[in-house]
């Protein structure tokens, strides 16, 4: 099944122009996953490494949730279904959006092949104005100081970027109480 989506996914028109450039869809998905991260697009390095979460923001992440590189790439227990499997292009401030409509495309046959998820990870805003319906006129602020909300089936988190280190610093209850409690969770999940 899981294999099938790829092939489809490679296959699919709207996504010829990267496939004719042998760049693959860009994310990671397992029938044994029990946690699910789902973020923006993947990185230019991620793409050209062809390994989800391979950069600097990954690095912040894994320390984020408690877990060692081994765990989040080799333990068959955490899957990335990022919004768009492919990098988008640079902006004038950072990577460009993922193309609209494409999670609703690719991600309920994924996470249908994944039956044993019991907490997905939105990892900024686009994942969680996506997944939980949020209008917009909510920030991410918002959003993550209010995420026991949104439990036990979503955790929104800030993005990991460096371009979020102002962001951090002016919420210092971010790393104070959302952090333990995030690493509480996937610990008892993993």
């Amino acid at each position: 099944m899981l294999k099938d989506v790829f092939n489809q996914i490679k296959q699919d028109p709207e996504n010829s122009d990267y496939t004719n450039r042998g760049i693959e869809p860009l994310y990671s998905a397992a029938p044994t996953a029990k946690l699910l991260i789902i973020g923006q697009a993947p990185g230019q390095k991620a793409q050209d490494s062809r390994i989800v979460w391979n950069d600097r923001s990954g690095i912040r992440l894994r320390e984020w949730m408690g877990v060692s590189k081994e765990t989040f790439y080799h333990s068959g227990k955490i899957a990335v279904l990022p919004m768009d499997f492919y990098f988008p292009g640079k902006g004038k401030n950072g990577d460009l959006p993922p193309r609209k409509g494409f999670a609703s495309k690719w991600h309920h046959q994924l996470i249908q092949a994944m039956p044993d998820i019991e907490l997905t990870l939105l990892v900024g805003l686009y994942a969680q104005k996506y997944y939980l319906k949020i209008s917009s006129g909510m920030t991410l602020t918002q959003i993550v100081k209010n995420y026991r909300s949104y439990l036990p089936e979503y955790f929104p988190l800030a993005h990991p970027s460096p371009r979020n280190d102002i962001w951090i610093k002016r919420n210092p209850w971010f790393e104070e109480k959302v952090l333990p409690d995030l690493k509480k969770q996937i610990q008892r999940i993993l």
